[in-house]
């Protein structure tokens, strides 16, 4: 058995952001599991741009050095925004060479408990004993698919997250379920391949991100209402920024705040891309059945779309019992609420020395969770508690 300080379960960015922090620290075994960036790559199409501003879409080191200006000075590779799909998945990978360049690309099969510490399974059979444990592994287990295609087959129905390549839906029917980011650039993206596509909304229209001259490139308005990640409307932008301010809020005003801020929208310079196909609103699916090779999609108003795909870009509900390396006797003693873990402020789950990032952190510190720009914050704040209490520890011994 190959022991560590400190197991981190995912090398997209909050995982490698982690180790950045925890790294840094002397004397501290830090082992990272997964392959870097994979989600990104495997799971997100290609030519797609990033929604997130310049801004929001660093990885986090103690240094602030390995940013992207960082990667355009060290590899000449230029930066532009929106940022392409393609560009920040190379970027993430070069920080990843500079901080973890030992990562461990096998995937995690099994995490248990094991005495004080915990006990991993990874691929090929090899154990792994490790003080504490980071879960930063993502939300591709989270992917949504609503109740009416539970029973459609893939070929006929698959989600987003499903896809790296659109240009295979080349000339075929497509209908997008969907009115985010998600839904509105893989519309585009399909009409660009060359399939024939209509969005399906199931809100009375469909929000775009229209950013106000006045309030975003005059600089001091701009500073008065939103922070640097842009997550949220105009003055709640700074709360989502400010995720130890925002889990003191009262649990109602959390839940509805935090809804807002990730209210589904389409980026303002996606909105030529979709003048060309047919969004259809106020529309929801009732029924989906294979019909011939085909799939017949009944909607709330008796009409009737016969296509050859839906695509269900439906989002993502965090439920970690969906993550398939926790083993039941773990799980089972994690406090969760509607599938997230209860996290203190040091993103420790009730389980001591078990820890979750990203997603699953959103019900504990907010929206930014979900978002990139959340690494920083969750990075620093992870590092400074589990320190001190690595310091305090060794002080008591």
């Amino acid at each position: 058995m190959i022991t560590c300080d400190v197991a981190i379960v995912g090398a997209d960015p909050y995982g490698l952001s982690t180790a950045a922090h925890l790294k840094a620290a002397n004397g501290l075994d830090i082992r990272v599991f997964g392959e870097p960036m994979g989600f990104w790559e495997k799971h997100m199409p290609k030519w797609m741009l990033l929604r997130s501003p310049l801004a929001g879409s660093h990885l986090s080191d103690p240094e602030r050095s390995l940013t992207l200006e960082g990667y355009q000075a060290n590899t000449g590779n230029a930066i532009t925004s929106p940022l392409p799909l393609s560009r920040f998945i190379d970027y993430g990978r070069w920080f990843q060479s500079q901080v973890a360049p030992d990562t461990d690309h096998r995937k995690t099969e099994c995490i248990d408990r094991n005495g004080t510490g915990f006990r991993l399974l990874v691929e090929g059979g090899e154990i792994w004993k490790a003080r504490r444990v980071i879960i930063a592994a993502g939300i591709e287990p989270f992917a949504w698919r609503p109740e009416e295609f539970k029973h459609v087959p893939e070929e006929l129905a698959s989600h987003s997250c499903d896809h790296c390549d659109l240009t295979r839906f080349r000339d075929k029917k497509v209908a997008v379920i969907g009115a985010g980011q998600s839904a509105l650039e893989s519309a585009a993206l399909l009409h660009e391949a060359g399939a024939d596509v209509e969005v399906l909304v199931r809100a009375p229209f469909v929000r775009w991100l229209w950013r106000q001259k006045w309030f975003h490139t005059f600089k001091p308005v701009a500073r008065m209402l939103y922070a640097p990640p842009d997550v949220g409307q105009a003055g709640l932008s700074h709360l989502v920024a400010r995720p130890n301010l925002f889990r003191r809020l009262p649990r109602s005003v959390q839940d509805r705040w935090g809804k807002r801020a990730i209210r589904p929208a389409g980026a303002a310079w996606l909105h030529p891309r979709c003048e060309p196909i047919r969004i259809t609103t106020g529309r929801a699916i009732t029924s989906a059945v294979p019909h011939g090779g085909r799939l017949s999609l009944t909607l709330n108003d008796g009409t009737v779309r016969y296509v050859d795909h839906a695509l269900l870009a439906t989002g993502y509900r965090v439920d970690i019992a969906r993550y398939p390396f926790l083993a039941s006797p773990l799980l089972n003693t994690i406090q969760r609420v509607n599938g997230y873990p209860k996290l203190n402020d040091r993103f420790e789950s009730s389980v001591p020395g078990l820890h979750f990032l990203g997603a699953p952190a959103a019900w504990s510190f907010g929206p930014l969770m979900r978002f990139v720009a959340g690494a920083d914050f969750a990075s620093r704040t992870l590092t400074r508690g589990v320190l001190g209490k690595t310091k305090s520890n060794t002080h008591h011994k």
